[in-house]
């Protein structure tokens, strides 16, 4: 296997629906709250290394109000030079301008994290992939609907668009 190398200038994190009611739900195989702890600890890291964080949340198109607990986690608040994503689909990029805002900076590779692996997350990764970013899935950043779930996509899916690893493995390639 080579060496996972990420270089900050030109690579994004995507932190996918990190949302109190979201992050509450039973997901597998990590907790919603190891999910969080893990993709905060990416987003510190790539602003320490002068990568850009891309927070994305969802939202229900059509309704007058968002459910409870549609806000985003405090640990994933989008800081400044964030770039933050709302999103009325499953995947980040449709009709947000994800893309464009992206390219404006030079980013041509993505690391996705959040939830839920086989749904935002997969769903994300499939534009992505079709806009051509290089991409790397740290498996323990994530969770599925399920552990079976989360499992198919992170060994039958992600290897077919990216790189699958590990939080720690991102964090020791951004030095």
């Amino acid at each position: 296997m080579s060496e996972l190398i990420i270089e900050p200038a030109r690579t994004a994190l995507v932190v996918i629906d990190l949302q109190v009611r979201i992050v509450g739900m039973d997901v597998g195989p990590h907790a919603g709250a190891d999910v969080v702890r893990r993709s905060a600890r990416l987003a510190d890291a790539f602003r320490a290394a002068g990568g850009t964080v891309v927070v994305v949340r969802a939202e229900r198109p059509g309704v007058a109000e968002q459910p409870p607990g549609s806000g985003l986690v405090a640990e994933i608040a989008p800081r400044d030079g964030d770039l933050a994503v709302t999103k009325h689909t499953w995947n980040a990029f449709h009709r947000t301008g994800l893309h464009e805002r992206l390219d404006e900076r030079g980013i041509g590779a993505l690391v996705l994290s959040g939830l839920v692996t086989n749904a935002g997350v997969e769903s994300t990764a499939r534009a992505a992939s079709d806009h051509d970013y290089d991409l790397v899935f740290p498996e323990d950043a994530m969770s599925g609907f399920d552990a079976a779930a989360h499992r198919f996509a992170v060994e039958r899916i992600f290897p077919l668009l990216g790189t699958v690893t590990t939080t720690d493995a991102v964090l020791a390639a951004l030095g």
